[in-house]
């Protein structure tokens, strides 16, 4: 299959071809790292490319859109999830997959079963177990076009969980915890991928991207690269109440100062686009939070409606905290309807198996792309994850994203290292 929007006629950067040429020092500089460090179990990055500049703005370690891979990078899943576990939990036979509280969220089902089922084909006797307290018998969740899965209700006995007489060894969650850790999940005596502590409910982007920073410096002092090519600047403000205007003076401080350094960095490479920062809740997903800032001027003037929105946050949680990161533009363009486009990579351990592209026509190239009208398209990375093909231009690019999405996966394992 091919993709256009890998295939466009856009010509590579020299940041993309300082990375793609410098292979071999890049992948025995990972090597190294991963003999160090334990990863997350699944990850996937949101990056965006601005040509000049290309970073990671987001890392999510229970991502749903499993289902927008692309079918050619299944198999690898499977042989990524079996190196894995037989690193970690090399006895491990049995596992429970623990999903996000949605009841009616048939994209997210699709997600679930693509999922489930690498596990399973990777040689694991897998069982889907809900923390809800609303789910208190087995049912059936048909997936249109694809098949099935039970769903079944979690139970624990002690300090271990089980499914009836399905006692698992590990469980993985795929509930970012964003409603609180559950007693259920609590000191439990089974491995828990990833550690409780780096779900939302504790959890801080602002820390990850402090994280991301140091790697970025070490990585960039690696190759000879200015680390602002690769690291989004970002501050953070806590005490914040939107509804009530607190914490509005710090939003100010810090904006302008962001804003300042931005333009700094912009005279030096001669970037004549405006400056921007994303302010989003500084803990969560599913792109709510979020909104794009020019000038500070735009604080002051924020609406009712405006306010309402930066308010609160996936599950209805109020937004306390927020990070304050540089805006990157995207360059990535769907040459058929003018898209925004910007690259999803999907990791599981420090394997990348694909990932895909979220367009919207509706968005502009400084906006928040995740939110309702988005679609996607699979990137087929086969060839590229770690072997760029010489004066193959899709392949180039693919292999910078997959290196931009490494990075962030070694963050995480220092966050990872962190909470042990």
């Amino acid at each position: 299959m091919q993709n256009s929007l890998v295939l466009n006629d856009r010509p590579l950067s020299p940041l993309e071809i300082k990375l793609s040429t410098e292979m071999v020092k890049i992948e025995t500089w990972f090597r190294k790292q991963w003999g160090d460090y334990q990863v997350p179990f699944s990850t996937s990055v949101d990056i965006r490319n601005a040509g000049y500049k290309m970073s990671v703005i987001d890392t999510n370690l229970f991502p749903a859109g499993f289902n927008n891979l692309h079918a050619a990078q299944i198999p690898l899943a499977h042989l990524a999830v079996q190196h894995y576990w037989q690193r970690h939990m090399p006895k491990c036979e049995k596992i429970v997959l623990i999903p996000e509280n949605h009841s009616r969220n048939t994209y997210y089902f699709r997600s679930l079963l693509v999922l489930s089922t690498i596990l399973t084909k990777a040689g694991f006797d897998v069982r889907v177990a809900s923390i809800d307290p609303a789910v208190i018998a087995e049912k059936t969740i048909d997936v249109e076009g694809m098949g099935s899965f039970t769903l079944y209700p979690l139970e624990r006995n002690n300090n271990s969980v089980h499914i009836g007489d399905f006692k698992p060894c590990a469980v993985v969650l795929n509930n970012d915890l964003s409603e609180g850790v559950p007693d259920i999940l609590r000191d439990l005596s089974q491995a828990i991928y990833p550690p409780l502590a780096l779900g939302w409910a504790s959890r801080l982007k602002s820390e990850h991207f402090l994280h991301y920073q140091n790697v970025c410096y070490s990585f960039s002092e690696l190759l000879s690269l200015d680390p602002w090519q690769l690291n989004p600047f970002f501050r953070q403000c806590g005490d914040i109440n939107f509804m009530e205007r607190e914490g509005e003076a710090c939003l100010v401080e810090h904006v302008a100062s962001l804003l300042s350094a931005i333009q700094k960095k912009y005279d030096e490479y001669a970037i004549k686009e405006p400056p921007f920062v994303i302010v989003k809740a500084d803990a969560g997903t599913y792109g709510m939070g979020i909104m794009t800032i020019q000038s500070v001027d735009e604080i002051y003037a924020l609406n009712r409606k405006a306010r309402t929105r930066m308010a609160v946050g996936k599950g209805r949680k109020a937004i306390t905290s927020v990070l304050i990161q540089e805006g990157v533009y995207s360059h990535e363009v769907n040459p058929t309807n003018q898209a925004i486009a910007e690259p999803v990579v999907y990791m599981l351990g420090q394997c990348v198996v694909g990932g895909f592209y979220r367009l919207h026509e509706g968005r502009a190239n400084n906006e928040n792309l995740n939110s309702p009208g988005m679609y996607f398209e699979p990137i087929p990375f086969s060839g590229s994850c770690n072997n760029p093909i010489p004066n193959d231009m899709p392949s180039r690019r693919l292999y910078a994203y997959s290196v931009l999405a490494r990075i962030a996966l070694l963050a995480s394992a220092y966050e990872m290292r962190s909470v042990s």
